[in-house]
């Protein structure tokens, strides 16, 4: 797994426990889980930490990182999307919206941990957010994206380079979108991605753009961001 890149950014509201204040808390309670328990995806136990706790308002954080090869399959998912062959990528059904999809290295995965009620955000504009965030980090490279209206993600031509999956839980938002940056593509030919078949997919090295994952990453973070009007911790 590649460098993980975590950038967080402060709300106008603290962390509270029954009626105190404690700014540090959260963060506390993800590193003494990931202490005690390696295996867990450090951005997966965040996840787990807001909406469990009805009693935490998180600070705004978007993750950025990449994972080894894994189906993902979202709540909707159904078993005619699924793997047709048998390649060896593991299958896990997670938590989020949406059919399937497929990770691997070289793709960026960028969580996000959103109060949505607290930043005045609706979820159809959090999802246009992180389209026009990926649309506007293609545009930089001279790349024409776009969304589409019967089905999230972003689009180059007809064929996608990120996919979008969320959760909503008393409105707070986490997982978040995939951008294809560099990466083998093969694996999508299994499945139906995001539940269409024959779905074309793409990366920005297919599409010409060479640019390193990590800062595609960054620069992927700092541009939601922008979007909906935060700025980051320094």
């Amino acid at each position: 797994m590649q460098r993980e890149s975590l950038i967080e950014y402060p709300c106008d509201f603290p962390i509270k426990i029954m009626g105190r204040t404690e700014p540090g808390f959260a963060q506390a309670v993800i590193e003494l889980v990931t202490q005690h328990a390696p295996d867990f995806d450090p951005a997966s136990v965040e996840m787990r930490v807001s909406r469990k706790n009805r009693y935490l308002s998180l600070t705004c954080t978007v993750r950025a990182t990449s994972h080894a090869s894994v189906y993902s399959v979202g709540v909707a998912g159904r078993d005619e999307h699924l793997p047709r062959v048998d390649n060896g990528i593991p299958v896990v059904r997670t938590d989020r919206g949406g059919q399937i999809t497929y990770h691997g290295p070289g793709q960026v995965v960028l969580y996000t941990l959103i109060d949505l009620q607290r930043l005045g955000v609706n979820v159809r504009g959090f999802v246009r957010s992180l389209e026009s965030a990926v649309i506007d980090l293609l545009e930089r490279h001279g790349i024409d994206a776009h969304g589409r209206a019967d089905a999230p993600g972003v689009y180059v031509g007809e064929a996608k380079i990120a996919a979008l999956g969320l959760r909503i839980r008393h409105g707070r938002c986490y997982h978040g979108l995939a951008l294809n940056v560099a990466m083998d593509l093969t694996p999508f030919a299994a499945i139906d991605p995001c539940g269409y078949p024959r779905l074309p997919m793409t990366s920005l090295q297919a599409l010409g753009i060479d640019r390193a994952s990590d800062e595609v990453a960054d620069a992927l973070a700092e541009t939601l961001a922008r979007r909906i009007g935060l700025e980051a911790n320094t």
